[in-house]
């Protein structure tokens, strides 16, 4: 069965403003989709992310390593976690996705994985 990479994308300025209380009600929602999905069978694996700035971006050349503080991309909207999941088609892996920016209030973006063969 196919596989697709869910990736939670949002600005971490606005997730500070979020009030506690709503931030408490987005992880009971996130909770109750990641539910749904190991219950339908969908659920590979998932999690959400540390803010960006606790990212190192690593580059090699087999030779030299350099490693630097800080997210790849200097940018506002950062992924802030992430679903994979098992969907019968494109649609599906939609129409989870759907679910999945209801639950955590935010943008999800679908990518299918590379076919193995």
């Amino acid at each position: 069965m196919p596989q697709y990479l869910l990736s939670v994308h949002g600005n971490e300025e606005k997730y500070t403003a979020i009030p506690p209380e709503v931030m408490e009600r987005m992880h009971t929602d996130v909770g109750a989709f990641n539910a749904e999905l190991m219950e339908s069978g969908s659920y590979v694996f998932g999690g959400g992310l540390q803010a960006a700035f606790t990212a190192t971006v690593v580059s090699s050349d087999g030779v030299e390593t350099t490693m630097t503080d800080g997210p790849y991309l200097e940018a506002k909207e950062h992924v802030g976690g992430f679903w994979i999941i098992e969907a019968n088609d494109l649609d599906a892996a939609l129409a989870w996705a759907a679910k999945g920016s209801t639950a955590c209030r935010d943008t999800v973006e679908v990518r299918p994985f590379q076919d193995e063969g």
